[in-house]
């Protein structure tokens, strides 16, 4: 039995496709064996988003691909005008197959800000969405964000794969962790591939700037006799600044190839100083693997110029513009993963499969 004939005996699928990245689209809906639905999103004069479907989704199933990418704002609002269209045209569900979630960076506090992604995952449950399919989130604990099911799908495989596939002597790699919080994903890498880890500690130096802490916030007064209250302030401990070392790389590295493996590549600075000290340590190739390829402003001509032979990301974020300014980056397909994530979502059957092998440090 074709694919379009059990699709057929099922609630009827629609696929449809934003403007951040219609090859990815067509590449899924064609696994599929589906067409694109019939349907546009463009910019008013004034900049408003429109979205005008063309075609019945009443009672369907809908699929909205959309990823982040350098247009971040656009994109997140055409998703939630597409998927409230949806909502008030009376589909049945409403998925929102997201390969690159945006705003995932800003997922924790930082000092005065706001913990962005969890807004919005608010605004897009509200707007319709009743499951989310995503990969490799920047930190797991993005899916309590949410009040629908999320599946965070991993990339490893496909990077796994072409480690094997197409790095020459890749059995004399070392997996390189960027940081100490990225010890767990290399750690997973290494122990598929059997290899040694290595990890980068400490940073550039930069010069710190004066800034407001509060600590000159004027004391309370009394209000009867107007005089300053007495504060506890000189019997706080002090807290102690954190004072990183100079780059240094933790494992031997010699005479070895280093892959570099992280979540995400968007500012490559730091990565082009690491490869630098791993040059210095005696690393005879360097790879950068991530599935995410942002690759924002310069890094294409950045990388070009670095001492990094090959940087490997996937196709969750669309890239061809930074290729041609870059011939050392490399594309991954993962699109045969997302396809099957809607299939069984779509059937009602068991997403375990595509989870197989990863633990929870993974």
């Amino acid at each position: 039995m074709s694919l379009n004939q059990t699709i057929g005996q099922k609630c009827p699928m629609v696929v449809l496709a934003g403007n951040s990245h219609p090859e990815l689209a067509n590449l899924v809906a064609k696994r599929l064996g589906v067409r694109c639905g019939d349907m546009s999103a463009y910019h008013k004069e004034n900049r408003e988003t429109v979205v005008e479907i063309k075609e019945s989704v009443r009672g369907k199933d809908i699929y909205i691909i959309q990823t982040g990418t350098k247009e971040i704002n656009n994109d997140v609002m055409e998703m939630m005008i597409i998927a409230y269209a949806c909502k008030t045209s009376c589909a049945r569900n409403i998925v929102g197959v997201i390969p690159y979630l945006p705003y995932s960076k800003q997922s924790k506090m930082r000092k005065r800000g706001a913990i962005v992604c969890k807004l919005l995952a608010t605004m897009m449950g509200q707007s319709g969405f009743t499951h989310i399919i995503t990969m490799d989130l920047h930190q797991k604990e993005i899916q309590a964000f949410f009040n629908v099911p999320v599946d965070n799908l991993r990339a490893s495989p496909f990077l796994i794969d072409y480690i094997k596939e197409s790095i020459p002597d890749y059995r004399n790699a070392v997996i390189v962790a960027r940081n100490p919080n990225s010890v767990k994903r290399v750690t997973s890498y290494a122990e598929r591939l059997r290899l040694g880890i290595a990890v980068i500690h400490g940073e550039e130096k930069v010069s710190e700037q004066e800034e407001d802490d509060g600590r000159n916030s004027p004391p309370p007064v009394d209000s009867i006799s107007g005089r300053t209250k007495q504060c506890g302030l000189e019997m706080l401990p002090v807290m102690h600044a954190k004072e990183k070392p100079p780059i240094n790389v933790v494992g031997d590295v010699g005479g070895r190839i280093a892959i570099i493996v992280d979540d995400m590549i968007d500012d490559v600075d730091s990565f082009v100083k690491i490869a630098d000290a791993l040059k210095e340590r005696g690393a005879y190739k360097i790879y950068v693997m991530a599935t995410h390829g942002l690759l924002s402003s310069d890094a294409p001509r950045l990388l070009e110029n670095s001492c990094i032979d090959e940087i490997v990301v996937t196709n969750t974020v669309p890239h061809q513009a930074q290729k041609l300014q870059c011939h050392k980056i490399k594309t991954v397909d993962i699109s045969i993963m997302l396809v099957e994530a809607i299939r069984r979502i779509h059937h009602h059957e068991s997403m375990s499969y595509l989870f197989r092998n990863i633990g929870l440090d993974d």
